[in-house]
C-alpha cells in the first residue's frame, strides 16, 4: 500500500503513525504508515514511510516504502508552488526503481481549512530508464460533522517506463476516519488500482487506526 495523506490541513503542522489490516485477496497483512506534514514561509515539506509486515510466506517487514515531497511558493499570494519529489523502496523480492518528480502544484483551502484540494502536474525520471514520463496527482481532505469525521485521500495517474513496462498507471487511496479524540481515530481506506503492480483492476479494503501528535 502506497499511501499520500495530508492529514486535514495544509496550513498547519501534522504528523501520525497509522497501522492498516490489509483485507484485500490473498493479502491479510499489516502496515504502518509515519507521515509528516509541515509548511515554512517559502513553502511546505511532505514525507511518509510505508512498512508491509508478513507478506505471503516472509517474516517480519517484507516491504519498504519511502516518499518525500517539497514545495515552493511561486509569490506570496499566489496559489501555485515548485513541486520536487523523490520516491523509491524495497521488498524480499526486488527493488522498488527511484523516481524524481518535478513540476507545478495549485492549492485550495477554505477559510477555516475544513476541506480543500491539492492538484499537481509533475514531469517523473525512472532510474535506470532514460525516457521521462508524467504523473498528474490530486490529493483532498473533507472534515465534517463538526470535525468528527474526515474523508481525505489522493489520485495518482501516471506512464510508468520503469517498474511497470512503461503502462498506464493508476492509483487512488480514500480513506474515511471517525475522529474519537484530537489524537486517536479509527477507519480505514479503500485501494483502488489498475495496472499497479499487477495487470488488472483492483479494489483492497483495510481497516485502520490512526494517532496524530
Amino acid at each position: 500500500m502506497i499511501l499520500l495523506f495530508i492529514a486535514g490541513a495544509f496550513g498547519v503542522n501534522a504528523q501520525n503513525i497509522q497501522t492498516h489490516y490489509d483485507m484485500g485477496k490473498d493479502r491479510g497483512y499489516l502496515t504502518t504508515t509515519v507521515e509528516m506534514f509541515k509548511p515554512d514561509k517559502l513553502g511546505n515539506t511532505f514525507f511518509f514511510i510505508d512498512f508491509d509486515y508478513g507478506v505471503g510466506d516472509q517474516e517480519g517487514v517484507s516491504l519498504s516504502y519511502f516518499e518525500i515531497a517539497r514545495c515552493f511558493k511561486l509569490g506570496k499570494k499566489t496559489p501555485f508552488s515548485f513541486h520536487v519529489e523523490y520516491n523509491g523502496g524495497f521488498t524480499k523480492a526486488f527493488t522498488i526503481n527511484d523516481a524524481w518528480l518535478g513540476g507545478i502544484d495549485y492549492s485550495w483551502n477554505n477559510s477555516n481549512f475544513t476541506k480543500g484540494f491539492s492538484l499537481k502536474a509533475l514531469y517523473k525520471n525512472i532510474r535506470k530508464h532514460d525516457d521521462a514520463g508524467f504523473q498528474l496527482t490530486g490529493v483532498w481532505y473533507i472534515h465534517f460533522l463538526d470535525g468528527k469525521m474526515t474523508f481525505n485521500g489522493f489520485m495518482d495517474f501516471w506512464k510508468d517506463k520503469g517498474n511497470f513496462n512503461g503502462k498506464y498507471v493508476f492509483l487512488t487511496e480514500p480513506q474515511i476516519w471517525y475522529n474519537a479524540s484530537k489524537h486517536f481515530a479509527f477507519g480505514g481506506e479503500v485501494e483502488l488500482s489498475n495496472n499497479f503492480v499487477a495487470n488488472e483492476f483492483k479494489v483492497m479494503p483495510t481497516l485502520g487506526v490512526k494517532w496524530t501528535f
